[in-house]
């Protein structure tokens, strides 16, 4: 049975924790140069609406290292955009791929993909969700402080897709996480009840970023105004000023604090120059953690093998 990745809800404990150590063992397989090459034959679609870096060159190189060829389709490129219906496409494109990652605005969307899809969809991205971002996020966290739990996670300004993924993640594995957001910029509501309907994870939302990070063992911010949201920028900069990651703030962290920031970042607006380039930051070893990780999902959806 065909399995997705569309939030993080959909995986358990068990099955995040799986994803974790294969991505720092398919790492250390690099590192070390030991082959693996197990896909050979085998494509993985890219359908992306939103431009992208980190996200499609780590999934076309993933596929790429294990043997496997990527296909990337602009959405703008296909019937869809002519208003074939989804249910169509994802029907005749799962004839042709053995998996599908697709980067989008509209949740909706992606589900009503992978619900006509025979073939397993990944959400690289959603208006909604980031659940890729996170589980990457989660394999830093664990190789910069051995492990996730009793971690205290402070994220720090818009309530976006990114900071939903981490309270999914918050729910299934039970983190400690707190998010400082300002009033009218909060995580959606349904996803913040839900996840805190499920008893798990300790899930705090404070205005104050300065309270939010007292004893904070990772720090974790992004961009203020994220795709589609233009033309908020200049009201967006006023309202988060003083949630800006900077040397101030930090100084009101744990000592041994790790600053993360999923990227691209703006200097100077969501975490300051200072901080962003300096020996708190980890967010090149997070950038690079996202190809690894892809790995690790390609592997446990299309099914993995040894050689």
């Amino acid at each position: 049975m065909k399995k997705d990745i569309l939030t993080l809800l959909d995986l358990s404990k068990e099955d995040i924790d799986k994803l974790l150590n294969r991505a720092i063992e398919l790492k250390d397989m690099q590192k070390k140069g030991v082959p693996y090459k197990p896909f050979a034959g085998k494509t993985l679609g890219l359908i992306f609406d939103k431009a992208s870096t980190r996200t499609r060159v780590s999934f076309e190189s993933a596929m790429v290292q294990l043997g496997g060829h990527p296909l990337f389709i602009s959405a703008r490129d296909t019937q869809i955009a002519r208003d074939e219906p989804v249910r169509d496409t994802a029907r005749v494109l799962s004839r042709y791929l053995d998996c599908l990652a697709i980067r989008t605005y509209s949740q909706d969307l992606l589900e009503e993909f992978a619900e006509f899809s025979s073939i397993p969809v990944i959400n690289a991205l959603t208006d909604l969700y980031h659940p890729c971002q996170v589980l990457s996020d989660l394999m830093t966290v664990i190789e910069k402080k051995g492990k996730y739990s009793g971690i205290k996670i402070v994220w720090i300004g818009d309530g976006n897709n990114v900071a939903h993924s981490l309270i999914n993640a918050a729910a299934v594995l039970d983190l400690n996480l707190v998010l400082a957001c300002p009033e009218g910029y909060t995580p959606n509501d349904d996803i913040l009840n839900r996840a805190l309907g499920t008893g798990c994870g300790k899930i705090d939302i404070i205005s104050d970023p300065a309270e939010a990070v007292k004893d904070a063992d990772v720090m974790y911010t992004d961009v203020w105004a994220s795709m589609g949201q233009e033309s908020e920028h200049t009201i967006r900069k006023r309202v988060f000023e003083s949630y800006q990651v900077n040397s101030g703030l930090l100084k009101q962290a744990s000592g041994d604090v790790i600053v993360m920031h999923c990227l691209p970042a703006h200097r100077e607006e969501e975490i300051s120059e200072e901080v962003l380039e300096g020996s708190k930051s980890v967010v090149w070893d997070q950038s690079e953690n996202k190809l690894h990780m892809s790995k690790a999902i390609i592997e446990a959806l299309i099914g993995r093998k040894d050689g």
